[in-house]
């Protein structure tokens, strides 16, 4: 029987893997002037543009007052765009700009090669059975 009081937990597991992809992430944008959070709120527009900035912030998670400022510091860098809702002109969208699209073709091939620098000791069996077993724990505390 494994004593589970001298390995870590698989919740301290999971935070260290975020905070090393996110240093990695951090770096590796760095030179477009972008931080790791405003690139994955572009990768989130890139799956489903046309977000309000709640929803927006929900599948980025961020708060709504951090996203509002990262919606800013995006629009300023004319990467998304703000435009009202047809069927409610009182709610803004915020969608993904021709030049924010090119950030992200950019940096396709480099963000890649960090995930296959993450799951190379894998198989791509077990690959999978990770991707599976991380969406389940998502969806179990979702």
């Amino acid at each position: 029987m494994v004593d589970t009081r001298t390995r870590p937990s698989l919740l301290y597991m999971v935070k260290q893997v975020e905070l090393v992809v996110r240093s990695h992430l951090d770096e590796l944008v760095k030179p477009a002037g972008i931080t790791a959070l405003q690139y994955t709120a572009l990768t989130v527009l890139e799956r489903h543009d046309g977000l309000s900035a709640a929803q927006l912030a929900r599948d980025s998670f961020v708060t709504a007052q951090s996203m509002a400022d990262l919606v800013r510091s995006l629009e300023g860098r004319g990467l998304v765009r703000r435009e009202r809702n047809p069927r409610n002109r009182r709610e803004l969208l915020i969608l993904l700009t021709d030049t924010g699209r090119e950030l992200l073709d950019r940096f396709a091939g480099p963000v890649r090669d960090l995930e296959e620098r993450m799951i190379h000791d894998l198989t791509p069996h077990q690959a999978e059975q990770f991707r599976q077993a991380l969406s389940k724990a998502w969806h179990a505390l979702s």
